[in-house]
């Protein structure tokens, strides 16, 4: 079965369970270990390690599913998902390690907001890293960290300071609960600590430094990139729910006084026209550029920087429409929508806490126009 086939067989339970999720303020258990079972936490994993391998077209298509699903698992599995992407990096006994185990969930933070020192073979590593997604299922989390050797932080060639992420089991790794959050209640996103975590220096992984050890069209797109892009299909996805909510409330609903329901009234029928419009080209767009950049990797040539700058452009410019889009119908909705227990209540909340993440948040403006203007620019994270 395809990722995307998985999604959609799983997506009516998930649906169903909502609200519980959000309720538990983490992706319950039992949950995580359905969408392990269907394989979708191991949707970039090689097949040489029993993964999917996807192409990021069936990844966008299939977090879109889940997302109009629930934000939150969507989110979750995102989040699972793309950490996982760091198979491809390790050397095969690390690999092995980590991710034999189909069921095995991932999860972390790229962010460098910790401290890792050379010691030997190996890193001591210390830190805490915010906004750790569903790291109550996880087996293994991973954590950035700038690399300090002889007391000085190391640099790479252009001056800019190293850093990799540490792939630790979740027996080391505390989980501190922070997350009480306006919207993605449900993912779960405390922080992540360690202190003094020994970690073998082929259980790290610079997608920056390193070469990928698989070759497939999958390892060849740009990492950061996938990390947007996945973002933008929960955010895609939670746009497309809600516009279901507001058509399924808006037959129904008749305003106080009214004999009209909201569907038979103009306003009603241009907002959401021009909404479902914005949506649809936003995601054509983001469909667009991750069909040409799939077609270029297969071709046998790498990604530059201007692609991979409009790839950014793309998923930062769906995220934020689809926020919009869920913005206008909760606002479409009236009344109705103001309580906690309404999906439009909870879709409204998990849009805009998406539009916060650094990958899509609005600086990311700047750093693609720097590129589209041919300006001189670190593109490391892009």
């Amino acid at each position: 079965m395809s990722i995307v086939a998985a999604a959609e067989a799983l997506a009516p339970t998930i649906a169903a369970r909502a609200a519980d999720t959000e309720a538990q303020r983490r992706l319950p258990a039992d949950l995580a270990q359905m969408i392990a079972e269907a394989g979708l936490f191991r949707m970039a994993v090689p097949r040489a390690l029993g993964g999917a391998e996807a192409l990021p077209s069936d990844i966008f298509a299939a977090l879109e599913v889940l997302g109009a699903a629930d934000g939150a698992t969507g989110w979750c599995t995102m989040i699972a998902g793309t950490t996982a992407l760091v198979s491809a990096w390790l050397p095969e006994h690390h690999a092995a390690e980590v991710f034999g185990n189909p069921l095995t969930i991932t999860g972390g933070v790229f962010a460098p907001m910790g401290k890792a020192v050379v010691d030997g073979d190996d890193y001591i590593v210390s830190g805490r890293w915010p906004w750790g997604s569903g790291s109550a299922n996880c087996d293994w989390l991973l954590g950035g960290a700038l690399v300090f050797e002889d007391g000085a932080l190391r640099t790479l060639p252009g001056g800019a300071p190293e850093h990799r992420m540490m792939i630790m089991p979740r027996r080391e790794v505390e989980l501190i609960d922070t997350w009480d959050a306006m919207g993605m209640r449900g993912t779960g996103s405390g922080d992540i600590a360690v202190h003094k975590v020994r970690v073998p220096r082929g259980r790290s992984v610079s997608f920056i430094n390193d070469a990928p050890r698989h070759d497939g069209p999958l390892y060849g797109f740009a990492p950061f990139a996938l990390l947007a892009l996945g973002i933008a299909a929960v955010a895609s996805g939670i746009a497309q729910g809600a516009l279901g909510d507001l058509a399924a409330l808006a037959t129904a609903k008749k305003a106080a006084g009214s004999s009209r329901t909201l569907a038979e009234r103009g306003t009603v029928q241009e907002a959401y026209a021009r909404a479902s419009t914005a949506l649809a080209a936003a995601r054509a767009l983001v469909q667009q550029d991750i069909a040409a950049a799939q077609g270029q990797i297969a071709a046998g040539t790498p990604l530059d920087a201007q692609q991979r700058a409009r790839l950014r452009a793309a998923a930062t410019h769906l995220v934020h429409t689809a926020a919009d889009v869920t913005t206008t119908c909760y606002t479409l909705a009236g009344g109705s929508a103001v309580y906690a227990s309404h999906p439009l209540s909870r879709r409204f909340r998990d849009a805009h806490v998406a539009t916060q993440h650094v990958m899509v948040a609005p600086p990311t403006w700047e750093l693609a126009g720097r590129v589209l203007l041919g300006l001189p620019t670190d593109i490391a994270m892009l």
